[in-house]
C-alpha cells in the first residue's frame, strides 16, 4: 500500500494523523510494507482496509482465506517472484491471469509479471498478511524434505562409523556439501514458517529425527537419513560458528538468518552430546513478532492496571514467575517498553540477551569469567541506575542485592521459577531472605503460562465438555451454566491442530499490607493464596477458565497449563 492511500484513509477518518505517522515509521523500522502495519497495530482491520483500496481503484476485492487456487495457476508465478512483490495467482481465463494484490497502484510489478507469463494481468485487490499466508501456504506444498532429498545418492556423504575416528577436515568439507546445506537451510526456513519456537535435531541409535515446537507442543516434522546425522550437525554447528572438533563438552552459540523482505531471524543454539551424537536445540527469534504492547499479552484489564501500577512505582520489585518458556521473557519486556523513557536509565542482566531493545543497557552474563547476575547487579548501582533488569534470581546473593536495591530507591525486576505467584514469597524467604525485608521490597508478584489458542477458521462448540465437566474442573457453577465451551476441528490454517497461536494466563498478585502481614507471620504458600484470593486476586486457573469462557482456549489446555486451587 502506498503513502497516497494512508493520506485517503486519514481524510475518510479511517485513520488519525498520528496512527499514519505510527504506522509509517514502524514500517521504516522494519522493513515492511504501510498496509502490514496499518493492520498489525490494530488500527483497521483486514477487511474494511481491503474494500477501501478497491473501492479507491475501482477494482474487486478477495477473500483468500474463502478461495481455494488451483496447483497449475501457483506454477504460473515463481515463489521468489510471488514474495518480492507480495502477490499470488489466484485464477485464469483464456490468457488472463487474475492476480491478487495488496497495491493495485504497483505497475512495475504488474508489468513485471505479465513479461513472465505472457498473460494479460487482471488485478484483484486482497490484505497483505492473507497474500503472504497464501505464498506461504501454497508454495510450501511444491518443497518437501522428498524433493530435497532428491539431490542425495549413496556417493555423497560416507557414513563414519567410529564417531572418534572422525576427521574434521573431511567433516567439515562433508556439511559443505550442496544437499546438506540446502536441507539445513530447509529446517530453519520451514520452522519460521510454520511460527515454531524451538527446533530440536536429535540423534538416536538407528534414527534421527527433527521436530519443531509450535505453540508450545512438540510434533515431528522429518526423519532425515542416518547417513546425514554427523554433517547436518557439523553443518549447524558451523553456521553458529562453534567448535565442530568438541563433540564431548555443551555448548552455545547464535545463527543470524536473512529471510528476504528485509526480515532477519535469531536462532539461538543449544549443543548437548548425547548417547548417540550431539542433539542440537534452537530457539527462534524473531523480533518482528516480539509483542511489547501490554494490552495484547493476555491480562484482563484489572490485573493490567496491578500490574503497570506496580511497575510505575518509583521503587520496589516486581517479579515475574513460571517455568522456562512460559512468556516470563515478553512480559518484561513490554514493561521495559513502557519504562523506556529519555528521563530514566534502564540496564538489564540476561543471560542471554535475546532482542536488543533501544535506548535500554543490556548486559549479557558469562558465569566463566565471573560476571553472574549479582556481579552485574553489583556494577549496575554504580552506574546511577533508575530501573533494573535481572534475567532470573537464583542464588542468595543476587536475591540479597536485588532486595537492597529495590529499598534504595531503585524499580528492580526479575523472574523466578516457581509454580505460583504466592509460593514465591516462600522461595525468597528460603533463598535466606528476611521476611521483614521480603514484606518491604515486594510491589508485586505475576505468574504465567502460556495456553494455545483456538484456529479461528475450524472454531465450533465442543460436544464432549459439559456444565458436569467444567464444575467438576473446578469452574464456579453459575460461570459453568453461562459458558459455551469451544474446539477447533481442524483445517489447513492450523494445519490440522485445532490451536493457532498462544495466549498468557496470568496470576497478578499485589502485595497488599494484609498479605505483609501474613509473610511477617511466617504464613504458608497455602495461607498467602488463599488470602490473596480473598483480596480479589484470580488464580491461573481462574484466569484460564475466563480464557475458556470467552472462546479463546480449550478444557484441555486449561487443565494442561494450571493446577486446582485448593
Amino acid at each position: 500500500m502506498n503513502d497516497q492511500i494512508g493520506e485517503l484513509l486519514v481524510k475518510e477518518n479511517l485513520l488519525t494523523a498520528e496512527q499514519l505517522r505510527q504506522a509509517r515509521d514502524d514500517a521504516r523500522s522494519k522493513g515492511s510494507r504501510l498496509g502490514a502495519q496499518i493492520t498489525q497495530l490494530g488500527y483497521l482491520d483486514e477487511n474494511d482496509l481491503t474494500d477501501f483500496v478497491a473501492k479507491q481503484y475501482g477494482v474487486p476485492s478477495i477473500n483468500l482465506e474463502e478461495f481455494e487456487i488451483d496447483a497449475a495457476v501457483i506454477r504460473l508465478i515463481p515463489e521468489d517472484v510471488a514474495s518480492k512483490h507480495t502477490v499470488i495467482p489466484v485464477n485464469r481465463a483464456g490468457s488472463t491471469l487474475i492476480l491478487a494484490t495488496s497495491d493495485p497502484s504497483n505497475i512495475f510489478a504488474l508489468d513485471d509479471i505479465k513479461f513472465l507469463t505472457g498473460y494479460n494481468i487482471q488485478a484483484v485487490v486482497a490484505a497483505e498478511d492473507a497474500i503472504r499466508r497464501a505464498i506461504d501456504k501454497y508454495y510450501d506444498q511444491s518443497t518437501s524434505l522428498e524433493d530435497v532429498m532428491g539431490d542425495f545418492d549413496d556417493s555423497d556423504i560416507d557414513l563414519i562409523q567410529d564417531q572418534d575416528d572422525i576427521d574434521i577436515g573431511e567433516l567439515a568439507k562433508a556439511s559443505e556439501d550442496a544437499p546438506v546445506v540446502k536441507l539445513v537451510n530447509l529446517i530453519l526456513t520451514d520452522a519460521v514458517k510454520k511460527e515454531a519456537s524451538d527446533i530440536h535435531v536429535e540423534p538416536y541409535e538407528k534414527s534421527f529425527r527433527v521436530r519443531y515446537r509450535i505453540d508450545g507442543v512438540l510434533y515431528e516434522v522429518m526423519k532425515p537419513p542416518m547417513k546425514l546425522k554427523n554433517a547436518i550437525i557439523s553443518r549447524m554447528k558451523i553456521m553458529s560458528e562453534l567448535d565442530i572438533a568438541e563433540r564431548r563438552l555443551p555448548q552455545d552459540g547464535r545463527i543470524k538468518l536473512k529471510m528476504g523482505r528485509g526480515k532477519e531471524m535469531d536462532f539461538r543454539v543449544s549443543v548437548l552430546p548425547t548417547l548417540f551424537g550431539e542433539k542440537i536445540v534452537m530457539r527462534l527469534l524473531d523480533k518482528s513478532n516480539l509483542q511489547l504492547d501490554m494490552t495484547k499479552l493476555g491480562f484482563k484489564q484489572e490485573q493490567l492496571d496491578v500490574f503497570q501500577n506496580a511497575i510505575h512505582q518509583p521503587y520496589g520489585m516486581v517479579l515475574v514467575t513460571g517455568p522456562t518458556g512460559s512468556g516470563k521473557t515478553t512480559t518484561l519486556y513490554s514493561a521495559l517498553s513502557e519504562l523506556n523513557k529519555v528521563s530514566e536509565n534502564l540496564s538489564t542482566a540476561e543471560d542471554p540477551v535475546e532482542f536488543n531493545l533501544p535506548g535500554i543497557n543490556q548486559v549479557q552474563m558469562h558465569d566463566e569469567i565471573g560476571l553472574n547476575f549479582a556481579a552485574g547487579l553489583r556494577a549496575f548501582l554504580r552506574q546511577d541506575p533508575d530501573i533494573i533488569m535481572v534475567g532470573e534470581i537464583r542464588d542468595f546473593e543476587t536475591a540479597e542485592i536485588a532486595v537492597k536495591a529495590a529499598l534504595t530507591g531503585h524499580m528492580v525486576l526479575s523472574t523466578l521459577h516457581t509454580n505460583d505467584a504466592p509460593s514465591t514469597i516462600n522461595r525468597l524467604l528460603n533463598m535466606g531472605i528476611e521476611p521483614f525485608l521480603v514484606a518491604s521490597s515486594v510491589n508485586c508478584i505475576v505468574a504465567q503460562r502460556l495456553a494455545r489458542q483456538i484456529c479461528e477458521e475450524c472454531k465450533e462448540k465442543d460436544p464432549e465438555v459439559d456444565t458436569a465437566a467444567l464444575i467438576e474442573a473446578g469452574m464456579d457453577e453459575e460461570s459453568a451454566r453461562g459458558a459455551v465451551p469451544v474446539i477447533g476441528k481442524g483445517c489447513r490454517n492450523c494445519s490440522d491442530t485445532g490451536f493457532r497461536g498462544r495466549i498468557a494466563v496470568y496470576e497478578v498478585m499485589p502485595m497488599h499490607e494484609e498479605l505483609k502481614e501474613f509473610v511477617l507471620n511466617g504464613a504458608s504458600a497455602l495461607d498467602l493464596k488463599r488470602e490473596a484470593i480473598r483480596l480479589g486476586m484470580k488464580s491461573l486457573r481462574q484466569s484460564a477458565f475466563e480464557k475458556l469462557s470467552t472462546g479463546i482456549t480449550t478444557l484441555s489446555e486449561v487443565l494442561r497449563v494450571s493446577t486446582a486451587d485448593n
